[in-house]
């Protein structure tokens, strides 16, 4: 796309809130300037990232040289992995507990089925740690049952029986190796999404709140434009931070815009008691003050990849203005090369988003956070993707007054 003449943007406030992530905030930072630094040198532009020692919160400082334009723009990561390390902390047995409480919350519910109707993708990596678990379970009881086998040499019956002591290590075996195969991880992921059938945990409001407090702070800044970007868990979060924010009236202020980018609100917005999610979806898709984006891949197997999760979720106004569906087509955007060393690197592939691509299209992660264009006027005119999703899957369409 042809950015639009003329410098819109001098000064821009971003804020980007992670997914289910117990990582620090500063991989973001590290990842923001070597990937920003890479798609400079493939696109022709220059990125200038500086720290921000005296910030009360975390992020760094932008300069970027484009089009012949200087933008600044204060980028800040807003910060819940505190809250999802406090959700990982559970032990074996309660892992496995669950395990059995979210596949019951959506088989009951009929949500998965529903799910299925959409991408079969996300809901292969939902399956996946339930499998991964079950499987891991299976092997530790067969090494417990060949430990008993060889006590029960012994002569005597009941010794046989101690080889149960074997499970316990062999699952701690494979937790404490679950870097390479992120499935504790991923169950921990499903289980807090779903703690609640669809509810926002008491601790996640909180955490909203203050997040929509820094935000709304920005509105009342000298900047031309407020970006807020939601990655994966972090999608829906955004959409219910912006929307407390515009129902509470922001005034006249800069552009405000949302990015949604590998975004998984089905998996909330599909279960029952999901009506805040449900109704933040319909309010902010009707607002004309608000520019929304949402930017999924079909090569992400994490996505919903190019479903509207306004209209898949049933929720979509008469007047729907938001979201622009759009792909950032892996396929097209990456070389063949680099296509074939990142297609089964499934996580990786779910952060490209945020990453270089060495055959940039329209979606530039850069341009975007440290550009002069705003993101309304960089998608303006621009139809949804030919193989958007729109049509109304979920059972569940109630939402909160």
């Amino acid at each position: 796309m042809n950015d639009q003449a003329g410098q819109q943007v001098a000064r821009r406030r971003v804020f980007y809130i992670p997914g289910y992530d117990p990582f620090p905030p500063r991989r973001y930072r590290e990842l923001y300037r070597s990937e920003g630094a890479a798609q400079a040198k493939i696109s022709g532009y220059n990125i200038e990232i500086t720290g921000d020692p005296g910030a009360k919160t975390f992020g760094w400082d932008v300069v970027g040289h484009m089009d012949g334009a200087q933008t600044r723009a204060r980028i800040d990561v807003l910060v819940w992995s505190d809250i999802v390390l406090g959700s990982m902390d559970q032990g074996i047995v309660a892992t496995y507990r669950q395990l059995l409480r979210t596949a019951w919350i959506y088989i009951a519910s009929g949500a998965l089925f529903r799910l299925m109707r959409l991408r079969k993708g996300p809901v292969i990596a939902a399956l996946y740690p339930v499998v991964m678990l079950l499987a891991q379970l299976g092997v530790a009881l067969a090494v417990a049952r060949g430990v008993g086998a060889v006590l029960g040499l012994t002569g005597l019956p009941w010794v046989g029986w101690l080889g149960l002591a074997a499970v316990w290590p062999v699952l701690r075996w494979f937790r404490a190796r679950d870097g390479r195969l992120f499935a504790w991880y991923l169950m921990h992921d499903y289980a807090h999404s779903a703690a609640f059938w669809g509810a926002y945990p008491p601790e996640i409001e909180s955490r909203m709140a203050q997040f929509r407090a820094q935000i709304a702070q920005a509105l009342q800044s000298d900047v031309d434009e407020v970006l807020v970007i939601g990655h994966s868990s972090g999608a829906y979060l955004a959409v219910s931070i912006l929307a407390d924010l515009l129902r509470d009236g922001r005034g006249a202020g800069p552009a405000l815009a949302l990015l949604t980018l590998g975004q998984v609100i089905p998996m909330v917005s599909f279960l029952p008691n999901a009506n805040r999610l449900r109704a933040d979806l319909n309010f902010l898709a009707g607002r004309d003050d608000l520019t929304w984006v949402d930017v999924t891949a079909p090569g992400d197997g994490c996505t919903f990849a190019l479903c509207d999760p306004v209209a898949v979720t049933g929720v979509a106004p008469a007047d729907q203005r938001g979201p622009l569906v759009l792909s950032a087509a892996f396929t097209q955007t990456l070389s063949p090369e680099r296509w074939a060393a990142l297609r089964w690197r499934f996580f990786r592939l779910h952060f490209q988003y945020l990453c270089a691509f060495d055959r940039p299209g329209d979606y530039d992660y850069f341009r975007i956070t440290a550009g002069p264009v705003t993101l309304g006027a960089r998608f303006a005119g621009r139809a949804p993707s030919k193989s958007a999703v729109s049509l109304p899957v979920s059972r569940y369409r109630t939402m909160a007054a």
